[in-house]
């Protein structure tokens, strides 16, 4: 690796004593390798039209024959091949003594580099519709090989480690980031125009609140004050509904102290959207129309294949609560245990685990729904009214005791989209708040705290509302038909590699 960074470095300097600058300022483009291949795929093979071209991109891979040379460049919208002519080229050579601008091209240029050619079309004998180039230019000169064309970037941890090598070298790659900033404002665009207002809400927070999850510690020096880094966005834009805005949302970064897995990154992007006079029905609605729109403006279809799968993401979506869903997989209705003892010794006859800190029988339905019916949900699911001990701000269900208006939205055997009646009645989310800081006391880390000054909101008054979060990551994961996480945020959590080294 050394030896080749060494020849490269005398290469760029050779450029420099030719008096061209290895690394440019600037390069004016005219046209991209897709719109080329678009605008000219009417020129026939062994034919060529005198279009003047500018174009930029990375040299790809180099086959130099005697008198001519082919390099493949790759621009943001594909590829496209340079055809390179001595004839051609050194005609235009204006200093008989140099090295000609062929045997610069041929001797100076590796795959990796960044150049820029001027030139006209041909269409090859093969078929390959080429750039002719007249003239050229270094714009950036790469110290580093790239990986080998043939195995690509074949491990993993450096796939993520140097996305950079990644998005060269793989394609679905750059689709799979484009389809990410596709979705992305695809949702925005879609609550904009339906009057929901984005306001941004803080990152760094006092009480970290909104989500059961460990948050990340930080400390402000000038006000010798510890913060938490936000483990959801919930809490303060309630407190813009207790303000008036009837519609709001924010998409962003929350980051959560927790495991790392195929769905779990300690940094990841959601959507939360509160709309005022709603309940947990109409975030139903919301929810399934807003997905089907993005799912259609990125993918095309509803319909749409996911590691092997086919998923049907046409509405209505199948809609069950957690208790049936339950009951039709493995028998046991949780309506009629009246303690926790009886509910986890009828779990325990099926096999199934119970968690030392379930300490209630809503606490079991959902360690059993985790268990049993979770990962079978592969078509889209909502899955209804789950247990108030497990829903700490989500309000009592309108008909069902111990149950609150919640659901989860399902696709893939994967959590997608979780919402709520919010609680609004500020006595009762008090004492919710209380019982989780018992549970915090108690050593679950991942407990509410109370918000004082949330609670003194609810008191000024927050009307009906009801609200969503969905998970961008994972609905990326969806319609790119990627099977980690890791694969559709472009610069995963990782350990530092010491070692780290460019592609060999």
């Amino acid at each position: 690796m050394s030896d080749l960074r060494d020849t490269r470095l005398e290469k760029a300097q050779a450029l420099r004593d030719l008096g061209q600058d290895p690394y440019a300022m600037r390069f004016d483009s005219t046209h991209h390798s897709k719109e080329l291949q678009e605008a000219h795929k009417d020129l026939p093979k062994g034919e060529e039209r005198s279009v003047n071209v500018s174009i930029a991109g990375r040299v790809m891979s180099r086959r130099v024959m005697g008198k001519l040379a082919f390099f493949t460049l790759a621009d943001e919208t594909g590829t496209i091949q340079l055809y390179l002519e001595k004839a051609t080229l050194n005609a235009l050579t204006s200093d008989s003594s140099s090295l000609g601008a062929f045997e610069q091209l041929t001797d100076l240029v590796d795959s990796g580099d960044w150049i820029g050619v001027k030139g006209t079309l041909r269409r090859t004998d093969r078929g390959e519709l080429s750039v002719k180039v007249h003239s050229w230019q270094m714009l950036s000169k790469s110290l580093q090989p790239l990986p080998d064309k043939w195995h690509g970037l074949s491990d993993i941890e450096k796939r993520y480690r140097q996305r950079y090598l990644d998005l060269i070298v793989s394609p679905g790659s750059q689709e799979t980031f484009r389809k990410r900033a596709l979705l992305v404002s695809a949702i925005r665009r879609w609550l904009d125009e339906r009057h929901f207002l984005e306001i941004e809400t803080p990152v760094l927070q006092s009480e970290a609140g909104g989500a059961e999850a460990r948050p990340f510690v930080t400390h402000h020096n000038t006000l010798d004050l510890t913060l938490f880094l936000r483990i959801a966005t919930e809490l303060h834009l309630k407190r813009l509904v207790v303000g008036g805005f009837e519609r709001v949302y924010e998409l962003g970064r929350i980051f959560r102290n927790e495991g790392i897995s195929t769905r779990h990154n300690p940094e990841f992007t959601s959507v939360e959207i509160y709309q005022a006079f709603a309940d947990y029905t109409d975030m139903m609605n919301l929810t399934e129309q807003l997905i089907v729109s993005v799912c259609i403006e990125v993918c095309g279809s509803t319909k749409i294949s996911y590691q092997g799968k086919l998923l049907d993401l046409t509405p209505p979506w199948r809609r069950a609560t957690m208790h049936d869903l339950v009951k039709d997989a493995i028998g046991l209705d949780f309506n009629t245990f009246s303690n926790v003892q009886q509910a986890a010794s009828a779990m325990v006859d099926l096999g199934l685990n119970t968690p030392e800190n379930s300490d209630s029988v809503g606490r079991l339905l959902n360690d059993a729904f985790e268990q049993t019916v979770e990962s079978s949900l592969e078509q889209p699911t909502f899955v209804l009214d789950y247990p108030i001990e497990i829903s700490p701000l989500a309000r009592q269900h309108r008909s069902k005791p111990g149950l609150v208006e919640r659901f989860e939205l399902f696709i893939a055997g994967r959590e997608l989209a979780n919402a709520f009646s919010e609680l609004i009645d500020p006595l009762d989310q008090r004492k919710r708040l209380e019982r989780q800081q018992e549970r915090r006391k108690s050593g679950d880390q991942e407990a509410h705290s109370i918000d004082e000054d949330f609670l003194t909101a609810l008191e000024v008054g927050m009307p009906p509302t009801g609200g969503l979060g969905i998970g961008i990551d994972r609905l990326v994961m969806l319609l790119t038909d990627s099977s980690s996480i890791r694969d559709v945020i472009a610069f995963p959590v990782l350990k530092p590699d010491i070692n780290t080294n460019l592609a060999e």
